[in-house]
């Protein structure tokens, strides 16, 4: 019997100033649009706050959209989805304060609300990245 091999060493990749400046662009413009979303549309403590929801979907429709259409078109470039995916989405959508706010709500003692709420995000979230990968391939397929 012949002992299992080893895996192959996994190639770390070399994350340039290029990268860096992406995100960094990217988690800027994402942190503008949400600091406005939020001081723009405040929720109430136990209610259902849409601009949280309404951004974490868009984002998580976007990410798929441009990951899908980028890996689909050209050779994946660490760039790109370092300004969308890490940088732009990153700090426009929050998963902090979604938790934050189930918390409120849960404190409020609107426990349907709380349920209803987390699982609209994560299926909403789940579809809009199908969805908009469909729409990515579809587009691609057309072009």
């Amino acid at each position: 019997m012949r002992p299992a091999e080893d895996p192959p060493p996994r190639r770390r990749r070399h994350v340039g100033g290029h990268d860096l400046g992406a995100i960094f662009l990217g988690g800027f413009a994402g942190s503008l649009a949400r600091s406005a979303l939020a001081r723009g549309f405040p929720v109430a403590a136990g209610h259902w706050p849409w601009p949280t929801f309404a951004v974490n979907i868009f984002g998580a429709a976007l990410l798929g959209y441009v990951i899908t259409s980028r890996q689909e078109r050209d050779p994946p470039t660490l760039t790109g989805r370092s300004f969308v995916g890490i940088g732009l989405c990153g700090a426009l959508t929050t998963f902090s304060t979604m938790i934050a706010e189930l918390l409120a709500m849960l404190e409020a003692s609107r426990w349907g609300l709380a349920a209803a709420y987390a699982t609209a995000s994560v299926a909403g979230g789940l579809a809009a990245v199908l969805l908009a990968s469909r729409l990515a391939r579809r587009g691609l397929a057309g072009g």
